[in-house]
């Protein structure tokens, strides 16, 4: 029985037509009488998250341009990625909804292959789960660059950053490939301006929505994990004993911004992750109601990503909190003598490095004694 607030044509559908695979339970044209599918909600959201990606997209190149520390620069196009994919995922399936909320397009007369309603489904699936994956990609990266700063810096090249990020594309585009491969479907949802995996019972497709839920759970789980044993080491650097001389203040940025990132996308994934698994698991018939709900909480993402990085940069911190010293880098370019000895100590000779390391901890006990710095100050805005 279909829910009061919606209405189909698809019982009246002749039990002798074939019927196409993607409509073969909802087929158009739906009636539905709710403000959260409404035109003007659909641009108004869109057309917000697109600005606020852009504006992102230009801080952050601007920034990427200025910055000299390799681990912030690696950061920051992980950041870009992530600002990247969610701008392309408003534009992509944004665009389609609102083009059938302002046409009121026939899906059976426009698509009768389903192959646009596939490649919406793609879509959604693809740039769904490609801010939890980044998200626990940059959550890695944080914590091997937080516990393991000298070798982590050695390591990771700004080619390395992107081919990392492209891995992550390839990972969601391929799990985003699955139902044309015959696990799972795609198949028009209520109220018709959008296509997504079939929530169901079946065992194709409840395992191909419980391999979308899992992998995004777990991408939270390992974000949540990750980022916070990098918060207790920066605790623990910078409030303790050598807190002063160790102070990470870039570092602090970007663990403020990558806390804030999980924090909503958790918020926003969460609930709808949590609704497909129960929905498949249970048996129950599916609440599109809820469907549609929790799939407005997990879009919410795509619009509150960049207004992380927007507003919790060094410089907006700054004028919030002018007394915190912002001038120090972190504890590898606040001394790069010793990260040139740590650097030796890898292909040098022992009495090299051994004479390196005095004259590093000369330069520590000087700037103890107030000595000036020499140090160039990498902090960008």
């Amino acid at each position: 029985m279909v829910s009061p607030l919606f209405s189909s044509s698809s019982d009246t559908t002749s039990t002798n037509e074939t019927v196409p695979l993607c409509f073969s339970i909802n087929s158009p044209p739906f009636r539905y009488n709710h403000t959260i599918a409404s035109a003007a909600f659909s641009a108004v959201f869109s057309g917000l998250g697109l600005s606020s990606n852009l504006f992102a997209l230009v801080v952050l190149a601007k920034t990427f341009h200025q910055t000299k520390s390799r681990s912030r620069s690696s950061f920051l196009l992980f950041l870009g990625g992530l600002v990247f994919t969610d701008f392309m995922g408003l534009m992509v399936t944004g665009s389609i909804v609102v083009s059938f909320h302002v046409t009121q397009f026939n899906w059976r007369q426009l698509d009768p292959h389903c192959h646009f309603c596939n490649f919406m489904g793609m879509s959604m699936v693809f740039y769904g789960l490609c801010p939890l994956l980044l998200g626990a990609t940059m959550a890695v990266e944080r914590f091997v660059g937080i516990n393991r700063p000298f070798s982590r810096s050695m390591n990771m090249s700004n080619s390395r950053a992107c081919s990392v990020v492209a891995m992550v594309w390839v990972t969601a585009g391929c799990i985003s490939l699955l139902p044309l491969a015959g696990l799972g479907n795609y198949h028009l949802q209520m109220p018709g301006s959008w296509c997504f995996l079939n929530i169901s019972s079946k065992p194709l497709d409840m395992t191909f929505s419980l391999i979308f839920s899992l992998v995004g759970l777990l991408s939270l789980v390992v974000s949540f994990v990750l980022n916070t044993v990098s918060v207790i080491t920066l605790l623990r650097v910078c409030c303790g004993q050598d807190g002063r001389q160790r102070r990470r203040d870039y570092e602090v940025e970007m663990m403020v911004q990558l806390i804030l990132i999980m924090v909503i996308a958790s918020i926003c994934w969460c609930p709808l992750l949590v609704f497909i698994a129960q929905t498949v698991l249970s048996g129950s018939k599916l609440e599109v109601r809820y469907l549609l709900l929790w799939l407005r909480f997990a879009t919410g993402n795509q619009v509150l990503d960049p207004w992380v990085y927007i507003l919790f940069r060094r410089s907006i911190l700054k004028r919030i909190y002018p007394r915190m010293d912002w001038s120090r880098g972190s504890i590898v370019t606040l001394y790069p003598s010793l990260s040139t000895s740590l650097r030796k100590l890898t292909r040098g000779s022992l009495g090299g490095t051994l004479r390196h390391s005095q004259h590093g901890r000369e330069d520590l006990d000087g700037f103890r004694q107030g000595e000036p710095s020499t140090v160039e100050n990498t902090s960008a805005s």
